[in-house]
């Protein structure tokens, strides 16, 4: 096709969506000599829009257009016409090679007011959406139907003027209206996550086993005083570990295993994990608490890994002592980049998951650090969280659909 003499044109279509619309359209431009330069659609409620930019012969764009609005007449549907100067094409064309990101809205549901506080900040930031879908399926009706999540994906273009300042703007958005976000650079790694390491207690389980294990050594004020402390960051983490851990002397060992049979599953962990599982992540749980519990867990859930802290035992009782290095922020950082030179998997396609302020440095030293109902402290340094629903909305921080699972992982 002589380039001097072509024409750039794009084609609009909207109007009910039907099989094989798409093929009748692009099968009246097959019987020209046109090249197709982009192509996008796009379905909302069985309600169609269809982008097609197309290059052809200036001899043979009338006919096209012609033969493209009767077909739209005979197909009850509406088409406009643009034509694309090379400027302009050239313009387009360079701006697909800006980086991109991808800001994910989570919540119970979603509105039209955090929609529009969402994409005004991208705007301020200088960004442009090139596309937005929908991760979950069809929302009910019923707001007050159990387990209902809604989430929507931005796929964005552009450098944003202060990054830092758009982390901290979606931050405060979030508290104020109710829903969790994720900003991501979208990279090859984003696309191919591998490893994923958990904290256990308050993540994995709603509970704090050290506290379970102190009500029933009598000592449970005492013990969760100084756990609230540490996850806050107040205390340094070791120092009161040692404490706690001396404040469970005498408790009989048979105790660890009813609390084990019992755990609280949080809500989104059996559907997370059997979605992980059967797409081939590894699952590691790093967690400043007891090996007893996340052996547990792994059994459960066939869990990759499980470092944790052992508690000593002698005669079928705690002795108030513990086995080993304790595992603190600093060792989680270090397992978790241990576990990915031995999984073979690059730093960035790694995830950590956590609530605590001993969560902070995997978090930060993953590819994707995703904080949990996390401790105010956690939140403000974590670069994504989770605080309306459960576990299982790290699935969508990974670009996972509804529609991809199947129903048991729909449950």
């Amino acid at each position: 096709m002589d380039k001097t003499n072509t024409e750039l044109v794009l084609i609009r279509i909207s109007g009910l969506d039907r099989p094989g619309l798409t093929a009748s359209i692009t099968d009246i431009l097959s019987g020209y000599d046109v090249d197709i330069m982009d192509i996008g659609q796009a379905d909302i409620h069985s309600t169609l829009s269809l982008g097609i930019l197309f290059k052809c012969s200036e001899q043979d764009s009338g006919n096209i257009m012609k033969n493209l609005l009767f077909k739209a007449s005979e197909l009850g549907i509406n088409i406009r016409f643009y034509p694309i100067s090379c400027e302009e094409y050239e313009e387009w064309v360079s701006m697909q090679g800006k980086n991109r990101y991808i800001l994910t809205l989570l919540g119970r549901k979603l509105t039209a007011q955090q929609i529009a506080g969402a994409t005004k900040i991208l705007a301020n930031q200088g960004l442009n959406i090139d596309a937005i879908r929908r991760l979950t399926g069809r929302v009910p009706l019923d707001e007050q139907k159990a387990r209902v999540r809604a989430c929507i994906e931005f796929s964005v273009r552009g450098t944003p003027r202060d990054i830092d300042e758009l982390q901290g703007e979606l931050m405060r958005l979030s508290s104020t209206l109710e829903m969790d976000f994720s900003f991501q650079k979208d990279t090859m790694y984003r696309r191919m996550r591998r490893l994923i390491c958990f904290d256990m207690d308050s993540t994995l389980i709603e509970t704090e086993v050290i506290d379970e294990l102190a009500k029933r050594a009598g000592v449970g004020e005492q013990v969760q005083e100084i756990t609230e402390r540490a996850m806050r960051g107040e205390i340094d983490f070791r120092e009161s570990f040692k404490e706690r851990v001396a404040l469970l002397k005498g408790l009989d060992e048979s105790v660890m295993k009813d609390i084990a049979e019992n755990l609280p599953i949080t809500e989104g962990v059996e559907r997370l994990m059997y979605v992980l599982k059967r797409y081939g992540y590894k699952i590691a749980i790093l967690s400043g608490g007891f090996t007893y519990f996340g052996n547990y867990l792994k059994e459960r859930f066939g869990i990759d890994y499980v470092y944790a802290n052992n508690l000593e035992i002698v005669d079928g009782k705690l002795t108030g002592r513990y086995v080993g290095d304790i595992v603190d922020g600093k060792r989680k950082a270090e397992l978790l980049q241990l576990i990915a030179q031995v999984e073979n998997v690059d730093i960035a396609q790694t995830i950590a998951v956590g609530d605590g302020a001993n969560d902070l440095p995997m978090l930060s030293v993953a590819g994707l650090g995703i904080a949990f109902h996390a401790k105010p402290k956690v939140k403000a340094n974590a670069k994504q969280s989770i605080n309306t629903i459960g576990l299982d909305g790290v699935l969508y921080f990974l670009g996972f659909k509804d529609s991809y699972l199947d129903e048991r992982g729909n449950s």
